[in-house]
């Protein structure tokens, strides 16, 4: 057997990180990274795509050198097994286009259509009205209430999210007021929840956190996109496992903002 055989797998796997890199750089470029890792490892991910290209580019120079050098056998080589036969280089080159198509085809999709966020059914699927989010609402620098001196008017969905699940007396919590934007997970009893996803390291690991929002209008429709306006109060369902839910005083809807996710 030999040395060119490995040459296909060598190509495809040195053209997939350089496929990779470039969709990095790209995604880099025209601001659509942080839809796919939190913001603090972005220059990170930049800094390794940017080394991975030209060190990609280099290895497949080395790898079609090498090939072009072991071609330079002769046809007795064939015969006596130097070289692998017609029809398992066929298959070789079967498989090698196969996945290289696949890996073109991931590339370019990547670069061409546009990203997507999570969605209410993956919010549902990953228990957003869960009394317990996981790690999602620890929320790191969450003031708990304990006077009208804490500022709560920078509190994001997560952090609302928190401090109701971290606050032992939720008494405190009524009446407040609240701003929030997140896109609508409809629930069965007219209500839903105002959800936002939250990325610890990148969209694979996004966790779903939410609060209940009780309105007199129609619930808008799963997906879109809300600004709720109202306050706090005692869930009026006792048996429900939030002790405290949104009263919207209103529900308008907007675009999706360019950046969707919490951190």
């Amino acid at each position: 057997m030999s040395s060119s055989e490995p040459t296909a797998p060598a190509a495809l796997g040195l053209g997939s990180v350089l496929a990779v890199a470039l969709c990095t750089l790209w995604l880099a470029v025209v601001g659509h990274l942080d839809l796919y890792i939190n913001p603090r490892y972005a220059v990170f991910t930049v800094v390794l795509a940017a080394v991975a290209v030209p060190a990609a580019v280099a290895g497949l120079v080395v790898v079609a050198r090498g090939h072009a050098h072991a071609h330079g056998g002769t046809e007795a080589d064939d015969l006596h097994g130097g070289r692998p036969g017609g029809a398992g280089r066929r298959v070789r080159a079967v498989l090698g286009g196969t996945a290289a198509l696949v890996t073109i085809g991931v590339t370019v999709a990547m670069l061409v259509l546009p990203p997507a966020t999570l969605s209410a059914r993956t919010a549902r699927q990953r228990s957003v009205d869960a009394a317990t989010l996981s790690n999602a609402t620890g929320a790191q620098g969450v003031s708990l209430l304990g006077s009208d001196a804490v500022d709560t008017s920078d509190y994001g969905v997560k952090d609302w999210a928190a401090l109701i699940r971290q606050s032992t007396d939720t008494s405190a919590l009524v009446g407040k007021r609240v701003e929030l934007s997140g896109f609508v997970v409809p629930a069965g009893d007219g209500s839903f929840t105002l959800t936002r996803f939250v990325i610890s390291c990148c969209a694979v690991d996004a966790q779903p956190v939410g609060l209940g929002v009780t309105t007199t209008d129609a619930v808008p429709d799963a997906d879109r996109w809300v600004t709720v306006r109202g306050s706090l109060v005692a869930n009026p369902d006792q048996s429900a496992a939030a002790r405290i839910v949104v009263k919207a005083s209103s529900v308008r809807q907007i675009a999706q903002p360019s950046d969707p996710y919490e951190y």
